[in-house]
This record gives C-alpha cells, sequence and structure tokens, in this order.
C-alpha cells in the first residue's frame, strides 16, 4: 500500500486534473490517498513544511514527490520504484 497526501485547493482545474490521474493510477497500485485542503491548518502545516509552491502536492514517506500538473507516466514510475525499493527491504521470506 502506498500512503499519499493530497493537497488540493477548490476551483483548482489542476487538482481536479491530478485526482483524475490518482484515481486511473489506483487500478494499477494500491494506494491510500488522504485528501487534505491546502487552506485547512493542516494543509498550510504540510505545505509550509513541504515548500509547497502551488497546487495540487502529492506527498509520500514525508516527503513532497510531484506538486502542479500531475503525471501519469511519471507517477507510475515513482511508485514503481516505491514498490521495488519497499520489497528489496523486506527480509527474505516475508
Amino acid at each position: 500500500m502506498i500512503a499519499l497526501t493530497l493537497l488540493t485547493q477548490s476551483d483548482c482545474p489542476s487538482c481536479i486534473a491530478g485526482k483524475r490521474v490518482l484515481a486511473e493510477l489506483s487500478a494499477e497500485f494500491a494506494l491510500q490517498i488522504d485528501e487534505v485542503d491546502v487552506n485547512s491548518d493542516t494543509g498550510r502545516a504540510i505545505a509550509r513544511e513541504q515548500r509547497l509552491a502551488f497546487t495540487p502536492g502529492l506527498v509520500a514517506n514525508g516527503r513532497l514527490i510531484a506538486h502542479g500538473r500531475l503525471s501519469t507516466r511519471a507517477l507510475r514510475r515513482k511508485f514503481t520504484t516505491m514498490i521495488e525499493t519497499t520489497e528489496s527491504n523486506q527480509p527474505e521470506g516475508s
């Protein structure tokens, strides 16, 4: 499972498109997506911590992995790498 935080704001066309990209990728990857409004207290704190310049922002494992126009192809590569890294860190026989 890949846990993600998606920072969005209302009336953001890139945010709407980003949600579509993540919905498409959720057919290929086990994604747990927590959507947070960037204008909420939590959203502002995450945006400040991650130095997010504009939405949407996608955070995984405590770091910003994408922002702005989310790319299906780029995220597919990132998610694949994340899974491979996690699997290679698993003890044998797990």
